[in-house]
């Protein structure tokens, strides 16, 4: 069958939830038998959000090829259950900057380059080579921004052209939009979303179903008002109400009948959808009573979309251990002077996430605000033996503390923090000669060989295992010796044995206390928890404070 095409724009405000609306409508058209990919242009400059600060942007998700993506891709790859990769990101930036080097290398042979048709064509490529490369029938392309933002122009005219190309039977438009409730007049209004369609229209891009987030269910005639001002049939104004949990989204359109639709008018003739597994997770989430309290501390704790996919994958292995994970959220810096016990009392596990300052901020003593804190925090986790997860930089903390306050060497640090005696973090090998902070990381799925009988092992039940990174510093080699002569287990290695990947204590000393280099929350699923997030919430929930 020839590719289809799904395009998603939003209207009124941003932050309605279009990467979710992507997302279920991914898994719908997968349950069908569809081999679905997604992607989201995002219509600022920067080439990548890899040196953008996290409480701007959100977490950074990392695909299996290394780059360095919009949080929505994480719903993306949660919802459809496949692995992206760079052609599902695409920003302004990135297609500026092709073009420009294009035409300083004169490959357009003297003409004035210009955003109709250059940069329209070269958005439109990215939109073909993502379903060309992935070998897809579907593409749903979410449009980032605002219909009415001059910077989503350039791509909203791209998809409206992408229609004489392929054939109007092969694409799809779906907007997303807002009809708002107001509590005082006591009654929804469609006229923001009139004028959004109306903002569509004028740039010559007819909506064919139209997505309606909102507090409470519509009336019909209100939402025959809408189709009819916006010029699409009753049965294409989709509603999707808030839910409980963004896994009853799919369950919720496919109530509506929005798939169904979908297909009609791409001309498909689906079977019926296989959705068993994922009624029978989101039955059981719902059914669950049995509760644990999780310590997430970070730096970053104000924009908790900093830590999306931890979330996520705490979620995840919940569900498949009938406990909901009650998360406390704990600013590194309040653990920085003393009262650490008063903070994390009565929880059943800690997590440290990553940290972001190796590439999206400068480091000083304002971006080091609370690195004391959470250390501490994992000293107060490994002396009174409650279950520990750390992450990324979480690694890089654990080992800092460790060598502090066991091997008593005070000036043990990153060599990223600060000049210190002994940098017990350094930058890893092959990064020493490396000064610019664009995708120079060690980025994307690489390998790691664990030992037998260590947590990690039994965690994953395999020698060789393949996890997401995004780094640049870790383990100083020069003192591997000194810290496992003290007790410490490195039980993942690079398979050349250069970089340290996992850290762990043994049982005999600790009930369950690891740290990772590299990023499990990116490759959990709902369907298929991450190991070690199972792992970690099977020890916490031996630990024993459950609650109802």
């Amino acid at each position: 069958m020839l590719t289809k095409y799904i395009f998603v724009t939003g209207g009124v405000v941003s932050g309605l939830g279009k990467g979710m609306t992507v997302a279920a409508l991914g898994r719908l058209l997968k349950a069908r038998g569809y081999k679905v990919t997604t992607q989201k242009f995002d219509p600022y400059i920067n080439i990548d959000p890899g040196t953008m600060s996290p409480t701007q942007h959100g977490e950074v998700f990392v695909t299996e090829d290394g780059a360095e993506t919009d949080l929505d891709l994480g719903h993306y790859e949660r919802f459809i259950d496949e692995n992206l990769s760079v052609n599902s990101s695409i920003t302004a930036g990135k297609v500026y900057w092709y073009v420009l080097n294009k035409e300083r290398k004169g490959e357009y042979n003297g003409e004035t380059v210009q955003v109709i048709p250059h940069i329209t064509n070269v958005i439109k490529e990215c939109i073909y080579r993502a379903g060309r490369d992935a070998g897809s029938d579907i593409v749903i392309s979410e449009i980032g921004g605002t219909v009415g933002d001059i910077e989503s122009l350039p791509f909203l005219e791209a998809i409206r052209q992408t229609v004489h190309e392929v054939g109007r039977e092969n694409v799809i438009f779906v907007h997303v939009t807002l009809v708002p409730y107001l509590s005082f007049a006591g009654e929804m209004k469609t006229k923001p979303s009139q004028h959004s369609v109306k903002e569509l229209l004028s740039i010559g891009i007819q909506p064919d179903v139209i997505v309606c987030r909102t507090e409470r269910k519509m009336a019909e005639e209100m939402c025959e008002k809408l189709a009819l001002f916006c010029n699409v049939a009753k049965n294409c104004i989709i509603q999707n109400t808030d839910a409980e949990s963004v896994y009853d989204v799919p369950i919720q359109l496919e109530a509506e009948g929005f798939a169904n639709i979908v297909c009609k008018k791409l001309m498909l003739n689906p079977p019926e959808p296989d959705l068993a597994e994922w009624r029978a997770l989101a039955e059981k989430r719902r059914m669950i009573t049995n509760k644990i309290t999780i310590g997430l501390i970070g730096k970053y704790i104000k924009l908790r979309d900093a830590y999306l996919s931890v979330v996520e994958a705490l979620n995840h292995a919940g569900v498949s251990h009938d406990h909901e994970i009650i998360i406390r959220w704990i600013q590194g810096e309040d653990l920085e002077n003393g009262m650490v016990g008063d903070q994390l009392q009565n929880l059943a596990g800690i997590v440290v996430p990553g940290g972001y300052s190796e590439r999206g901020e400068v480091l000083n003593s304002e971006s080091l605000r609370g690195v004391s804190g959470i250390i501490n925090a994992i000293k107060y986790a490994r002396e009174n033996k409650i279950p520990f997860l750390g992450i990324n930089r979480g690694l890089q903390y654990a080992v800092i503390e460790y060598a502090r306050n066991v091997l008593k060497q005070v000036e043990a640090d990153s060599a990223e923090f600060r000049e210190t005696p002994m940098p017990i973090i350094d930058l890893i090998p092959g990064q020493y000669d490396i000064t610019e902070k664009t995708s120079t990381a060690r980025l994307g799925a690489r390998p790691c060989k664990l030992d037998a009988n260590t947590l990690a092992y039994e965690a994953y039940g395999d020698s060789l295992i393949y996890e997401r990174h995004r780094h640049r510093y870790g383990v100083n080699n020069q003192y591997r010796n000194v810290m496992t002569d003290a007790g410490l287990v490195i039980s993942g290695c690079s398979p050349d044995d250069r970089r340290v990947e996992i850290i762990e204590l043994p049982k005999g000393i600790h009930p369950w206390f690891l740290a990772v280099q590299f990023h499990p929350e990116f490759k959990s699923r709902l369907t298929r928890p991450s190991p070690l997030f199972s792992a970690f919430i099977k020890a916490c929930i031996q630990k024993g404070i459950t609650w109802k």
